[in-house]
């Protein structure tokens, strides 16, 4: 019989739980799920540069079990960009390491007008 996964301690909740190739219909793709877990880990080791064990200590998990989580979120982030498929943040077994009611309203992300509709900086315009 297999251990229990013990709760991951994570540093906040996604902002954003899809992710998608533009110009292509929702419907007519395929979708890999990242667990929330496996997005805290690539947020530590790859966007805060954490050691592994830096990063495990924060998540509460061993080392071995921190490197098994960064290695599955790669290759479903590669498949995801490489086979132009939907990615979907959802799942796991976390705990939030500050309560909710302490990180407040997230910011104002979806803007409309001029670079809000698939127009980007950058692209002569």
């Amino acid at each position: 019989m297999p251990r229990p996964i013990n709760c991951r301690r994570i540093g906040c909740l996604p902002q954003v739980n899809y992710y998608k190739p533009q110009g292509i219909p929702l419907s007519v793709l395929q979708c890999t799920i990242l667990t929330v877990d496996e997005l805290e880990a690539i947020r530590l080791a790859d966007l805060q540069g954490l050691y592994q064990e830096q990063a495990a200590e924060k998540m509460n998990i061993s080392r071995q079990t921190f490197g098994r989580i960064i290695e599955s979120a790669h290759k479903k982030i590669a498949d995801a960009l490489v086979n132009g498929k939907a990615l979907s943040i959802q799942g796991g077994s976390v705990k939030l390491s500050v309560p909710p009611e302490a990180i407040g309203s997230p910011p104002h992300r979806f803007r409309r007008g001029r670079h809000g509709r698939g127009h980007c900086r950058g692209r002569g315009q």
